[in-house]
């Protein structure tokens, strides 16, 4: 029997449109940033020339996987995850360092970032493996199987010391979530976040006396409305020992592994450190430059903070702030209003899915641009620490809108051979 395919259906006009929108006001805020009165387009010795041949490469690939079968990526997958992962063990060998992380292999007409390439590769390998109709995810073995796919790209990645690009991966949770893995991981994990933070902010042994007390009054009320629950009793007496051993981790990490800029960013986002001509010089830079667009921005090219070098990195980590300035707060709500809209339909493309590969590898990606587009805004706005990670198809970088133009056709695709039968 012949193919079928639903015409109406074929391509997600409104994942499509806000990839380009947003692509597009990317190059308008890299190209204000060095604006010096003389234009051409196709200068390649400044970030915005390189950024539109960037645009044209991401564009003629982008349409070649449109043009593929789905059954070749899947096919596929498992050896680009593979030779991803030597050429992330290949960074050790001949790898670059940039601000203190060896993540690049200088090719010399151009770097490649192997992370970039490395959250796409994951997405589809995991879908690969949970497509398979011998695979379920609520077996242990199968289910220890994908964390090992998750926890080896970002256990590399974290070794060469990109910790913003191996937070990335803690997105996969979100789909092992809409697999089976229970609400509990969720709760445990904002637990965790809490316990964290005032593991930084409080006395360390101030902190273990009230994990004590909480974890005691939970008792006594077990004791009196639960009396015969005697595991349950062993369940929070242990939760209270693994908390307490949580909080002393914390602040051993924090003191004793994290690296004095590492801990001073933190502090600043804690109120615990004010250095704004020092380690916190982005951040007060970001937010002047932010605060000064008001309501409707400086307009286009306008922006001094980010016209004229006040704010580093602005063409890459601190791109939002270059379009707050010029654009103000209706700019930004755009720029927000964009990603929604992207995600919300990247969800919706992922429940109408009729297999395992689309259905995981869609919610994959969707996990993987909102914890970019949210650590990235965090950092911006000094909600999150600063780290080097960029926002999503608008921050300068070949091998950041590559990976995530490559992601976003694929995902098109998948869903355009949804109502294919055979």
């Amino acid at each position: 029997m012949k193919r079928r395919i639903d015409k109406e259906n074929q391509y997600e006009s409104s994942v499509i449109i806000s990839y380009l929108i947003l692509m597009f006001i990317g190059y308008l805020a890299i190209f204000s940033t060095q604006y010096d009165g003389t234009f051409s387009i196709f200068d390649l010795s400044t970030n915005y020339g390189k950024q539109l041949m960037w645009i044209g490469v991401s564009g003629i690939i982008f349409i070649i996987i449109l043009g593929l079968d789905t059954n070749l990526i899947k096919n596929f997958s498992y050896l680009f995850y593979i030779v991803i992962l030597l050429l992330l063990a290949s960074v050790f060998i001949i790898g670059a360092a940039t601000n203190g992380n060896l993540n690049w292999i200088d090719l010399g007409f151009m770097k490649l970032q192997p992370s970039e390439f490395a959250k796409l590769a994951t997405a589809v390998a995991l879908a690969r493996f949970l497509d398979n109709p011998d695979v379920r995810f609520n077996n242990k073995k199968h289910r220890l199987t994908s964390f090992i796919i998750v926890a080896i790209p970002m256990g590399i990645i974290l070794a060469q010391g990109d910790a913003g690009s191996a937070l990335v991966f803690l997105g996969f949770i979100f789909v092992f979530n809409r697999e089976g893995l229970g609400n509990w991981v969720i709760y445990l994990g904002l637990y965790l976040i809490t316990i964290s933070l005032f593991a930084l902010v409080m006395d360390k042994f101030l902190l273990i006396t009230a994990v004590v007390i909480l974890f005691s009054l939970i008792l006594i009320y077990i004791y009196v409305i639960l009396p015969k629950q005697k595991g349950v009793v062993a369940l929070v007496v242990g939760a209270m020992l693994l908390s307490i051993a949580y909080v002393v981790a914390v602040d051993t990490v924090f003191h004793s592994v994290l690296k004095q800029h590492q801990q001073d960013r933190i502090n600043i986002i804690l109120g615990k450190l004010e250095d704004n001509k020092g380690v916190g010089y982005n951040l007060a830079q970001s937010k002047i430059a932010i605060g000064s667009g008001g309501p409707i921005g400086k307009g286009f090219l306008q922006g001094t903070q980010t016209r004229y070098d006040f704010v580093p990195e602005m063409t890459t980590d601190f791109i939002f702030c270059s379009i707050a300035e010029q654009w103000g707060f209706m700019g930004s709500i755009v720029i927000v209003g964009l990603f929604v809209v992207l995600l919300q339909r990247l969800v919706t493309m992922a429940d109408r899915q009729r297999t395992a590969f689309g259905r995981v590898y869609i919610l994959s990606i969707v996990s993987i641009i909102l914890i970019h587009f949210l650590v990235n805004i965090g950092m911006t706005i000094g909600l999150l620490p600063v780290i080097g990670i960029p926002l999503p198809f608008i921050s300068y970088g070949g091998s950041s809108l590559l990976s995530f133009s490559i992601m976003i056709a694929i995902a098109i695709k998948i869903d355009s051979e949804r109502m294919m039968t055979s």
